[in-house]
């Protein structure tokens, strides 16, 4: 990294970020929003989003995302169900929450997958999921 490039500017969004925004376009005030920013938060590890809108019926977007432990993937998982919720998002759904090695958040529009990072390696979904002209779109790493 050169000295120019280390300015606090650059510092705020990574590469992988500005990619991000470019490719996945991130509309304010929509789910999609509120989830990245809820990982981001959440100090959330390896967020992708994956968009599905003509490719899917089961929702526009899809996002991955690993927390360091269960407890990490847990509250990620029910800090963001109660915040879809509060942002008029409808009714959440969550799957696996007592476990927490893998967590299922369905926000309609949007699909979230929190994962322990053995489960999320071991399923490899971005694999799965990236498929046609619209690879996974890494958003940063915590």
């Amino acid at each position: 990294m050169s000295p120019a490039s280390n300015t606090p500017a650059d510092q705020a969004q990574s590469p992988a970020e500005a990619s991000a925004m470019t490719d996945v376009k991130v509309e304010p005030g929509t789910p999609l929003a509120l989830v990245m920013k809820q990982l981001d938060d959440d100090q959330a590890q390896e967020i992708v989003a994956i968009p599905l809108e003509g490719k899917s019926s089961i929702a526009d977007h899809m996002v991955i995302a690993s927390g360091r432990s269960t407890r990490q993937v847990a509250s990620m998982a029910q800090k963001l169900a109660e915040e879809l919720k509060r942002g008029g998002f409808g009714p959440v759904r969550l799957e696996g929450l007592p476990a927490a090695d893998w967590v299922l958040i369905d926000g309609g529009d949007v699909v979230v997958h929190l994962f322990r990072p053995e489960v999320r390696s071991f399923y490899n979904l971005e694999r799965m999921w990236a498929f046609g002209d619209a690879p996974p779109v890494a958003a940063g790493s915590a």
